[in-house]
């Protein structure tokens, strides 16, 4: 797969936007609402955020600091890595979502949650928004970071663009699920 640079970010960028505008609706809702969950051992539509907020509290500051070190100049194509592409694309929501383990301080089951964990995620998807726009200028292949399982794999900032955002709709489709039920 090779796609235009400026096309995946702009895709990148109209899904974050999405996931801002949703997120602002739920600040409409009452916090029993939020933290209703369907069973003992599933998450509320707050949990969900709230594990989101904790892989932005790792992937925020990596980006920002990859974004503001990097003097490689951008391509006009992007060609996802192996391994960043297979990451992306697990996560990408489908039909019948298969279910994935989640690192145990990843997992805010049973959390006491309020609202104020919708605006830490609306603050979030203002500062991916801004990373994007920044990522416009560098190369998205070579300016790799960490990821938040192993310092020791590198995957390509574009990949790790789409594996973040790809998460946060995962779950955007997840609470929106919890809260029609």
């Amino acid at each position: 797969m090779k796609i235009s640079t400026s096309a995946l970010l702009n895709e990148l960028k109209e899904r974050t936007s999405q996931h801002l505008e949703y997120a602002q609706t739920l600040t409409l809702k009452t916090e029993e609402e939020l933290n209703f969950r369907n069973s003992q051992d599933s998450w509320s539509a707050l949990e969900c955020l709230e594990h989101l907020n904790r892989y932005g509290d790792f992937y925020i500051p990596e980006i920002t600091n990859r974004t503001d070190t990097s003097k490689i100049p951008p391509k006009d194509i992007f060609k996802p890595g192996i391994l960043g592409n297979y990451f992306a694309k697990s996560m990408l929501p489908k039909e019948n979502l298969n279910k994935m383990k989640t690192l145990k301080i990843m997992n805010p089951i049973h959390s006491q949650l309020n609202k104020t964990v919708i605006e830490k995620f609306i603050s979030q998807q203002k500062q991916l928004l801004s990373l994007l726009e920044k990522a416009q200028n560098i190369d998205l292949e070579r300016t790799k970071t960490s990821i938040s399982i192993s310092k020791l794999i590198k995957l390509k900032l574009g990949d790790t663009f789409r594996f973040v955002i790809y998460h946060n709709e995962r779950h955007i489709e997840q609470i929106k699920r919890i809260l029609a039920s």
